[in-house]
């Protein structure tokens, strides 16, 4: 008799297509990198010429370039290597991409926070530039002719007085015997000179995802795993009071019960704990996870509920909070009267909700780990898992997946790491499957704010003062138990950062204890911090009598590069040098005006019930602005008509890329401010699937999204993040615009438009 075995959907889809027929009793698996030893440490081993660790080249001329970042939708995994091919002048057709395992000899691979191609732009035209040069130097030494009079064409170098022409791949064994040139002796193509750099491009991978042939995390398989389903404790930091697990052994299929110990404040990446229940497939383990009886201790945190929690955020930033920066003498300026407005905002915690749950696998033997992860920061992977099994860190060897999403979510390994302590205790590869229901109730949370906001406004009605508190807990509660405040990386996110000419502006933090874990997601603090200013900024604008984009033009000032000195000692800018990435006020005009221009700014009378709203911000050292187009219906229902977004991101290496990435943000901005919302209740997350965490659907997402990218000959900048701030207060200004409601709250589902 056939056996139903355990089919994933791809594989399901897979035998549909290629059978015809609806076959449920064939194992289909996309082949799992690295699984059964078939692949190596080291991408590029024994692949001939290889002058860094990002390149080589075979004898047959193809070149194989490392992608060490995560490709979870940006494009970086081919964005990366064709800066590499345009400086070695290669030709695509004949690149492979080969994704690296992690390994501190690629340096960061944590692919997150906008920085990747920030950080290794100047590093891959460096890597594809000095393997230019050594083929230049071996086809010289050839021809006994001096490197000067050769040069590179497509894959080709060619001898110019004579014509003369040699492939890469012939090259190559004489060009591995040279010496890499130094940095400072390595000549860069120029910019007129680039091959790819700049032009559009179409994924690497694209036939593989569409297909169905591309690797996720979820879709990882290796010979004789158990798949685990973990029962978490509902309250963070709780532990089992007691657990009777007979039911869930009887269940078909399960094969052990095992428990996961509690981790040890502050929980940083560890796993959370609970019981795991290990199984033949996943169903097996979803049900006897389900029969589990567990009587839990709650503990410190059993008593937080979200309505409560905010009513101590809001009462915090009524009274005065720690300065973070100080320019001239706010108290003194409100003090004289005149028009003053205040008004407080509140944004709550959100969950990243990636379409593609966590999953790992990972297999412990003889002291050392295998891990296979859908992971944004393999290294992450390998010092959390080798710190929970007590082994060192370069003995764990974790193989990088494609990513069904991350938004930061996947950067934090605490899945790898339940899988690889269930190894341990097993003795067998473990496969850990996270539900949706697990993703919401046990993620890292994007923290909560309370905002309050005063201005003070001169006879022009711009403002001579203006003061900013925000209270929220910290990301760095995961490594600290006491952390209250904001490190500076928190405050650099649009708070202590605010780019407007104001004689007098303070911006004060108040203290906020986490109860629940709390990590970054797209866009981190600037998510909060630019509702609130940018909102208030048009609060402003109204109370003046001002056109809220002449207003805000007002408010930006002469163009100018704003001082270091202004800005908090410890002012971190995204990592960046200042000197070489300052904020630049002029940059923000030119994106302002040119998204009011493309939308059609004061061109057009709105129908009643429909409005216009913007936005501009700088983060991640890229300049957005948003303009949104809404219509509010009679029952207060709302419909994103149009979106227009100018960016600024500096040099872009892959303009369709980008362009994907900002219209991204429109949807994910959309889905933030119209329902995202994580609350809490005895300490339990209430939220558990997207009936209660909705994500915005076609007809809740823009109608029509415009991308207007500024060329730009500035250093390149961040493209996933940027464009997410502006989104919620542009669209909350226009509804402002539609019907006179003023919007200080997210979600706005909460809001009565009518």
């Amino acid at each position: 008799m056939n056996r139903i075995e355990n089919a994933s959907r791809r594989g399901f889809l897979q035998g549909l297509v290629s059978a015809g027929a609806l076959v449920l009793c064939v194992r289909a698996y996309p082949e799992t990198p690295g699984a059964a030893g078939s692949a190596s440490a080291d991408p590029l081993a024994g692949e001939g010429f290889q002058p860094n660790v990002y390149l080589a080249i075979a004898r047959d001329g193809s070149v194989s370039i490392i992608a060490h970042r995560s490709e979870m939708g940006t494009g970086i995994r081919a964005s990366l290597p064709r800066v590499v091919a345009d400086e070695l002048d290669a030709d695509w057709a004949r690149v492979r991409i080969e994704q690296a395992v992690g390994d501190p000899k690629y340096g960061t691979q944590d692919t997150d926070g906008s920085k990747s191609v920030r950080l290794f732009f100047d590093v891959m035209r460096q890597a594809g530039a000095s393997a230019r040069m050594m083929l230049v130097s071996a086809a010289a030494q050839q021809w006994k002719v001096p490197a000067a009079e050769c040069a590179t064409d497509l894959h080709i170098v060619v001898h110019r007085p004579t014509g003369r022409k040699l492939g890469y791949g012939e090259l190559a064994p004489a060009a591995a015997k040279l010496p890499v040139p130094k940095k400072e002796e390595v000549t860069l193509k120029a910019r007129s000179a680039w091959r790819y750099i700049g032009k559009e491009a179409k994924n690497y991978d694209v036939k593989e995802l569409c297909s169905g042939q591309a690797i996720f995390g979820q879709d990882v398989h290796v010979d004789g795993m158990l798949y685990a389903s973990v029962e978490r404790p509902p309250v963070l930091g709780g532990k089992i009071k007691s657990l009777d697990d007979k039911e869930a052994l009887g269940v078909a299929g399960v094969r052990q019960v095992v428990p996961i110990e509690p981790f040890t404040p502050p929980h940083g990446f560890q796993a959370l704990g609970g019981v795991a229940v290990l199984a033949d497939s996943t169903w097996p383990a979803m049900q006897g996870r389900k029969k589990l009886k567990i009587e839990w201790d709650h503990g410190a945190h059993a008593g937080y509920s979200s309505e409560a929690y905010k009513r101590e955020l809001q009462a915090a930033v009524r009274k005065p909070c720690k300065v973070i920066r100080n320019a001239g003498d706010v108290d003194a300026e409100f003090s004289r009267g005149g028009k003053v407005v205040e008004a407080e905002y509140y944004a709550p915690h959100l969950a990243h909700a990636p379409m593609e749950p966590p999953a790992a696998v990972a297999e412990y033997r003889d002291g050392k780990v295998t891990a296979w992860v859908c992971t944004q920061n393999p290294q992450a992977v390998q010092g959390a898992v080798a710190e929970a099994l007590g082994i060192r860190k370069e003995d764990v060897l974790c193989h990088v997946t494609f990513l069904g999403g991350g938004f930061g979510r996947k950067s934090k390994p605490d899945f790898a790491v339940e899988a690889a302590i269930l190894s341990k205790k097993t003795g067998r590869p473990v496969k850990v499957v996270w539900t949706r229901e697990d993703d919401l109730r046990f993620d890292y949370y994007h923290t909560v704010s309370a905002m309050y906001l005063k201005a003070a406004l001169g006879a022009d009605g711009k403002p001579t003062a203006w003061l900013h508190r925000s209270a929220f807990p910290p990301i760095n509660s995961m490594n600290d138990v006491n952390a209250v405040y904001g490190l500076p990386r928190d405050l650099n996110h649009g708070l202590c950062d605010v780019p407007f000419a104001i004689p007098n502006l303070r911006v004060e933090n108040g203290a906020a204890k986490a109860h629940v874990r709390i990590g970054w997601l797209r866009s981190v603090g600037n998510v909060y911090h630019a509702f609130a200013v940018q909102s208030f900024a048009d609060e402003l604008a109204h109370a003046a009598g001002r056109d809220s984009l002449d207003y805000l033009l007002a408010l930006l000032g002469p163009d100018r590069i704003i001082e270091r000195s202004v800005l908090p000692a410890d002012y971190p800018n995204y990592g960046a040098p200042y000197e070489k990435y300052p904020i630049d006020t002029a940059r923000l005009r030119r994106v302002l005006e040119l998204a009011a221009e493309k939308a059609g700014w004061g061109r057009q009378k709105l129908a009643q019930g429909s409005g216009m709203g913007l936005a501009v911000h700088r983060c991640f050292l890229s300049y957005a602005a948003t303009v949104v187009r809404v219509d509010v219906g009679d029952r207060g229902e709302i419909k994103i008509r149009r979106v227009d977004t100018a960016f600024d991101a500096g040099t872009v290496v892959n303009p369709e890329r980008v362009r994907a990435q900002v219209e991204g943000s429109a949807v994910f901005g959309a889905s933030l401010a119209l329902m995202g919302e994580i609350t809490a209740t005895n300490g339990v997350i209430d939220q558990s699937n997207f009936h209660n965490y909705p994500v915005a659907r076609m007809t809740e997402a823009p109608a029509e999204t415009h991308v207007h990218l500024v060329p730009s000959d500035a250093p390149p900048a961040g493209a996933g993040e940027p464009a997410v701030p502006p989104f919620a207060p542009a669209l909350c200004n226009a509804i402002f615009a539609a019907t006179g409601k003023r919007i200080r709250e997210l979600p706005l589902s909460r809001a009565k438009l009518v």
